[in-house]
């Protein structure tokens, strides 16, 4: 990011771009994570797949607010990690499971302690890919072509 008088000027200067930029992240960490079960077994793909969950939060935190520090998205994207996998220690998530695929997805059925240390990794490799996208896109263009990006595209600042 950079400063320019009396505001910072950089990827979340330009919500829409922000948002279009989350959505292809989403994608690409979905298709990721199909990809890893595809070719990887045991460890390597439950871990791993662990890792993209968090990763995959965290682009839905940007998705939703555009606007949001690196930061905040990996710890907000670890939050919900670990309250998910806390969440494995009651019958819950297994009363859900029964019901719905989607549920056995997203909550998952039993709690394993490795899995809140893969998920602080997702976190962390959110905030970076997050901060090196923002930093190259801030340094990449002059604040004028962000303003004028974001008029194009009728959002105002």
């Amino acid at each position: 990011m950079r400063r320019t008088g009396d505001r910072t000027v950089g990827v979340a200067a330009c919500p829409v771009r922000t948002r279009l930029v989350a959505a292809g992240a989403a994608v690409a960490t979905v298709a990721a994570g199909l990809g890893l079960r595809a070719v990887a077994a045991g460890g390597v793909a439950k871990y791993g797949g662990d890792t993209l969950y968090t990763v995959l939060l965290h682009v839905l935190v940007v998705l939703m607010a555009p606007r949001v520090t690196p930061l905040t998205a990996a710890g907000s994207a670890l939050a919900v990690s670990w309250v998910i996998e806390f969440l494995q220690l009651t019958e819950v998530p297994v009363e859900l499971s029964r019901r719905s695929a989607v549920a056995r997805l997203v909550l998952g059925s039993t709690f394993n302690p490795p899995d809140l240390f893969w998920y602080t990794v997702g976190a962390a490799v959110g905030w970076l890919v997050h901060t090196a996208v923002g930093s190259r896109a801030a340094a990449a263009r002059p604040p004028a072509s962000v303003n004028m990006r974001c008029l194009i595209l009728g959002r105002r600042r």
